[in-house]
């Protein structure tokens, strides 16, 4: 399954590599394949010195953290996806937060599901009959069902 991680969940994973989110991207890419935006490298660049901060990081721990989670997820250049899918994402959710227009339009391209964490849009685009998203729960779910099913297999 394709999955496409938005900035929060990449923030996260980063943040706290331990924790439910970081696992599921370390621990998950042996059954997803775990996408994202280009443009999320060069913010997470732009707010390094925030994520240091937050996180007590040393700019070693940092550089580790960092790495594991990205080399995890394959980075696509927005300019593989059309512009009719940008313009059909950005009215999607131009309503609810248009920071979010890259991410569905990639979720589109690649035909996945968009893992997010911001209920709020989760919500609005099943308003709108959009059900390619996953939340953490959901996609935790999945991935105990996997591990369950390589267990069985294994006896």
């Amino acid at each position: 399954m394709k999955i496409i991680v938005d900035t929060n969940i990449v923030f996260s994973a980063i943040l706290n590599s331990q924790g439910r989110i970081g696992q599921l991207i370390i621990n998950g890419s042996k059954f997803f394949k775990f996408y994202s935006v280009g443009l999320l490298k060069d913010e997470i660049g732009e707010h390094k010195d925030k994520i240091l901060k937050i996180s007590g990081f040393t700019k070693g721990q940092f550089i580790k953290s960092y790495e594991t989670i990205t080399k995890r997820i394959t980075f696509v250049d927005e300019i593989l996806v059309s512009d009719e899918e940008l313009i059909k994402s950005h009215a999607l959710v131009a309503d609810i937060d248009e920071n979010d227009a890259l991410f569905v339009a990639l979720t589109n391209h690649l035909n996945g599901k968009l893992w997010t964490g911001d209920k709020k849009l989760i919500a609005g685009l099943l308003r709108k009959g959009y059900s390619k998203t996953l939340s953490t729960h959901e996609l935790y779910e999945q991935f105990l069902g996997k591990q369950l099913t390589i267990r069985r297999r294994k006896k």
